[in-house]
């Protein structure tokens, strides 16, 4: 496998020929590179204007490796070629460099390029590109890789310190300043005749000229004086060059400079900078051509700023494969649903901005963004029967999109990087009603979407006032969650976030909520029970404004049920003895449920009344079919009234088609009311129509654990999640099993 290797650019403050100048010091010998023996110039061309200087060498470096290494291969040293490009008229210099030894069984290719700061003519940009191949190393391949890469890491990191360290010698011997090449004048007879003796003028620093200026300091070591300086038109002083501001990066897209790095990043290996420089460069490149073969199959609007791919690379521990693929994934995913517009278009619905008990709150001690969220006074239940969980996403996805904008934010007001952000968690209120089981389903779809798209976004996770119920949730969540993640939780329980190493140690005690015993007050809602009038009474919260739903489907659906037309679910069950399980509300109106085993094949329409934007209504059962011939009633009808949930489950004896049926309720009202009274009643007495919201799911016999709102049966899904915690819980009989239980 080749090995690769891209630095950042390095940014040197002084102008490109005095640091030429200072690299030549490099040769023969560099002190300062304990590895780096010697070299002897191999060949040498110079064009005649002095413009073009080119040299090649023979490098002679000491072997950094294992004893046993250095005995297998039968070496103390190394060669390696390195050809040395300069162009004095583009002020680059191009390095180009590759192994004399070991080269048919190691090839390692190095390119470097010193040139001028594209935004400061009086900088100079150093980049650097270098591969290693290892074919076959005497069975140690992976131990010359690890070794090579360790030393080249160790090389780039001493690389700028030497040419500072040249560049501070050469202001010593007083040279600051070294002019630009310059093309030779013609020379005329008239101007062949010696030139009058002018009085030297006097300098104010030292010069350095001739257009082999750089050459001359390695071979003689004589210094040009003043009067050499009135000879050059440049000036003899360096002036003073304003810096410029830290965002400013180099003008590519494939570039990074690395004090940017520093101050926006923050500290990175030299190998992680050039996975970083890598990937983004790959993106570019795909994102320029938009070829989406090319790209793995996918498209994207834009490049994503820096920080945000760099997430990706820690997320996958800079493994560059597999975080390009998740980034890739991401990308056409954000595309898909236009999230990036998502903190602009999107307006969560009334019960969201009421009962959603979170909100942003300051910062931590370190600078961190902090989000607060009472998850214990949210009717989590109510708010998803409310809005569904499309919107209920989108509104998690504008919250993550608010906390990387704020990052932002704080990296730039406090001059140092900032990634992450603190959440802190009251779980006060947490209770078995959190724990039903399409809760729980819609909660595990909501941390995989996260953890997918945003990764390596939360700094610290504090968890406080868990209950005993607690443990039991973060079982079933934990294992969804990635590793790195789970190692930022910290949980307290009861009031230990009062004291030492609680909440206090990681923030301000101005910004403690005042719930949580500080003074300072939260402006989010307190959530509380979300009442059933809200619950999707619209038939319009599921739309997307024209966009990709981001819920593959609805965990609970809307249905209509007129007199005379009632609506019916298919439910085909393979096994004998699997549950059939069923959660729904009366939203208007009063029904009759039953649930029913048709001895005849059953088909759902294609498309059934109610199936695009609206609520279903769907009739399997045919009118010719006869009760205790072609069907049997296997639940017993249930008048379930408006305001109602029910909650309820059926041990299926046989497989087969199964139907859940809700049927219009004819409440008796008597004729010989007056007028004026009948209209005084109920709509339920009047009008023809009722609304369902249902939800159901058929379990192995082993898995389920009781009714659908219990503890036990939240888990029985997620069973090979959770069996240290289920193996106490065994199914009750078949008669508790084969209940509906009404609650208000």
């Amino acid at each position: 496998m080749v090995q690769q290797y891209q630095s950042p650019v390095r940014v040197y403050k002084y102008p490109f020929e005095l640091v030429m100048a200072a690299y030549e010091r490099r040769f023969p010998t560099c002190p300062q590179i304990p590895v780096f023996l010697g070299s002897e110039i191999l060949h040498e061309f110079k064009s005649d204007d002095g413009a073009i200087h080119v040299k090649e060498r023979r490098c002679k470096l000491n072997v950094d490796a294992p004893y046993i290494l250095k005995k297998i291969a039968g070496v103390e040293v190394v060669y390696f070629i390195q050809k040395n490009s300069l162009d004095r008229r583009e002020r680059t210099l191009k390095i180009e460099a590759h192994n004399e030894s070991f080269a048919s069984r190691v090839i390692v290719k190095e390119n470097c390029l010193y040139s001028v700061h594209p935004e400061n003519s009086e900088w100079t940009c150093f980049e650097q590109y270098a591969s290693l191949d290892v074919k076959n190393f005497f069975g140690f391949e992976s131990t010359v890789e690890k070794i090579a890469m360790k030393q080249y890491s160790q090389n780039i990191k001493k690389g700028k310190e030497i040419i500072e360290f040249f560049i501070n010698d050469l202001r010593s011997n007083g040279v600051t300043y070294v002019p630009p090449w310059t093309p030779p004048k013609p020379v005329s007879p008239i101007e062949a005749k010696p030139p009058k003796k002018e009085p030297e003028p006097q300098a104010s620093a030292t010069v350095l000229s001739s257009p082999s200026s750089c050459d001359s300091i390695t071979s003689s070591s004589s210094y040009h004086s003043a009067n050499t300086a009135a000879q050059t038109p440049a000036s003899p002083t360096v002036p003073d060059i304003p810096e410029l501001p830290p965002d400013v990066r180099i003008a590519s897209e494939d570039k990074l400079d690395a004090d940017y790095i520093e101050r926006f990043l923050g500290h990175l290996t030299p190998i992680q900078e050039s996975y970083l420089i890598q990937l983004r460069k790959w993106i570019a490149e795909s994102h320029k051509g938009q070829d989406v073969a090319e790209s793995g199959g996918c498209a994207w609007d834009r490049v994503p700023k820096d920080s945000h791919i760099l997430r990706f690379l820690r997320a996958r521990d800079f493994n560059l494969e597999e975080a390009r693929k998740m980034l890739c994934n991401s990308l056409a995913w954000r595309k898909q649903h236009q999230v990036d517009l998502i903190l602009d278009t999107w307006k969560p619905p009334t019960p969201l901005v009421d009962y959603f008990a979170g909100g942003w709150h300051y910062y931590d001690r370190e600078g961190r963004p902090l989000f607060i969220l009472r998850l214990g006074q949210m009717d989590v239940k109510g708010l998803l029967k409310a809005c569904g969980e499309e919107a209920i996403l989108r509104h998690i996805l504008s919250v993550n999109e608010e906390g990387l904008r704020r990052c932002e934010e704080a990296t730039k007001a406090r001059g140092y990087p900032i990634s992450t952000w603190t959440c802190v968690v009251d779980l006060e209120g947490l209770s078995m009603r959190h724990l039903w089981r399409p809760g729980v389903k819609a909660l595990l779809r909501f941390i995989e979407v996260v953890e997918a798209n945003y990764p390596e976004t939360m700094g610290r996770l504090l968890i406080v006032r868990a209950p005993r119920v607690f443990p039991v949730l973060w079982t079933l969540v934990s294992p969804f969650i990635d590793e790195n993640t789970r190692k930022k939780f910290l949980i307290y329980g009861g009031n230990d976030y009062l004291e030492s190493g609680g909440l206090a140690d990681y923030i301000d005690p101005e910004y403690i909520p005042d719930f949580l015993g500080g003074t300072c007050h939260c402006n989010m809602p307190e959530g509380g029970l979300v009442p059933k009038s809200l619950y999707q009474l619209l038939d319009n919260l599921s739309m997307n404004d024209g966009l990709p739903s981001l819920c593959q489907e609805t965990i609970y659906q809307l249905s209509s049920v007129i007199k005379g037309a009632p609506h019916e679910v298919l439910v085909n069950i393979d096994d004998k003895d699997s549950v059939l399980t069923w959660d729904f509300d009366v939203l208007k109106g009063d029904v009759v449920f039953t649930v029913l085993r048709s001895r005849r094949p059953l088909a759902v329409p294609k498309d059934p009344p109610g199936a695009v934007g609206g609520p279903l209504n769907v009739q399997l059962l045919d009118k010719s079919m006869t009760v205790g011939v072609d069907v049997s009633v296997v639940e017993t009808p249930l008048v379930c009234h408006e305001g109602e949930s029910i909650q309820g489950s059926h041990v299926a004896r046989y497989p087969g088609p199964y139907v859940l049926q809700w049927k219009f309720h004819n409440a008796p009202v008597s004729s010989s009311l007056p007028q004026a009274v009948k209209a005084t009643l109920p709509d339920v007495f009047t009008h023809h129509k009722c609304k369902v919201m249902y939800y159901h799911e058929v379990l192995a016999s082993d898995d389920f654990r009781g009714s659908m709102t219990s503890l036990q049966s939240s888990q029985s899904g997620f069973s090979s999640l959770s069996v240290g915690t289920t193996s106490s819980a065994q199914s009750n009989s078949s008669q508790s099993a084969n209940s509906s239980c009404p609650s208000r």
